[in-house]
């Protein structure tokens, strides 16, 4: 789509280029972006100038992911990385409702930093205790766990004017177990739940909801939960909500279901 109010479009090249101008806005992998109109949107502000596109594991074994890194890069690290949580990255970027094309496109930040219930990457981020690295207008960098980052369904807590800049994901939870189920009305609709979960090398287990509810739920237990628990606080959950793609009680009752599956196959 056009967007026909913008006037302007520069290349930001360095941090002092990331001051927005009345009406700019970024543009990251613009697969959002353009998708529907932004008559409020007069100037573009590219990212893709910063580099910002690196996918790096340190000496320590964390993994450290650009904020311009495209989901199809991180799918393609997924498959072939050695480390036990790497399916994560395959399924989480399989769930999202865009073809693999847009997945090429579509950056690993935008979907986070956009805050949206469905956003694939905020429910990666949250089951491995992923940091945001968020670089603020007056020069300074905040640190925030990606699963704070959402507010609700499409917002975030990022100020005006404030980036996302990296995404780190810690080594412990890399060499976690992981499991991944997925729902939606429709057979190509976008995901009505998405339970996701890890079981670290200590046997304490995280089991996340997303999708479902408008912010991530985060479940956390000494060892693998038994069904039973697992139900009970799935059902307990707060901020399950109604759309056209579910009914805030549909969207209760599989999260149940789905995540005492990944306990299960965690277990």
């Amino acid at each position: 789509m056009d967007l026909a109010a913008v006037q302007t479009m520069r290349v930001a090249r360095s941090r002092a280029d990331l001051a927005l101008a009345p009406g700019e806005t970024y543009l990251a992998g613009g697969t959002w972006l353009y998708s529907e109109r932004q008559p409020d949107v007069t100037g573009l502000v590219d990212l893709s100038g910063l580099g910002w596109d690196e996918l790096e594991l340190t000496s320590e074994g964390d993994l450290r992911i650009g904020s311009m890194t495209t989901i199809a890069t991180l799918e393609a690290w997924g498959t072939s990385s050695p480390a036990p949580a790497a399916a994560l990255f395959e399924q989480c970027a399989q769930s999202l409702l865009a073809s693999f094309k847009v997945r090429t496109a579509a950056s690993v930040g935008g979907n986070i930093a956009k805050g949206f219930a469905a956003g694939a990457m905020i429910a990666l981020g949250a089951t491995l205790d992923a940091t945001a690295v968020v670089w603020k207008p007056d020069g300074t960098d905040l640190r925030v766990p990606v699963t704070a980052l959402p507010t609700g369904n499409g917002t975030t807590c990022l100020g005006d004017g404030e980036v996302l800049r990296q995404v780190e994901i810690p080594a412990y939870a890399l060499a976690a177990r992981t499991a991944h189920r997925r729902i939606a009305l429709a057979e190509h609709g976008r995901s009505g739940a998405l339970l996701t979960g890890r079981r670290d090398e200590d046997g304490t287990s995280v089991l996340v909801i997303t999708a479902a509810t408008s912010v991530p739920v985060v479940l956390r237990y000494e060892g693998v939960p038994s069904v039973a628990t697992v139900r009970a606080d799935a059902l307990a959950a707060p901020g399950y909500y109604t759309d056209p793609l579910g009914s805030a009680d549909w969207r209760r009752s599989v999260s149940a279901t789905l995540l005492a599956e990944v306990a299960q196959e965690l277990a």
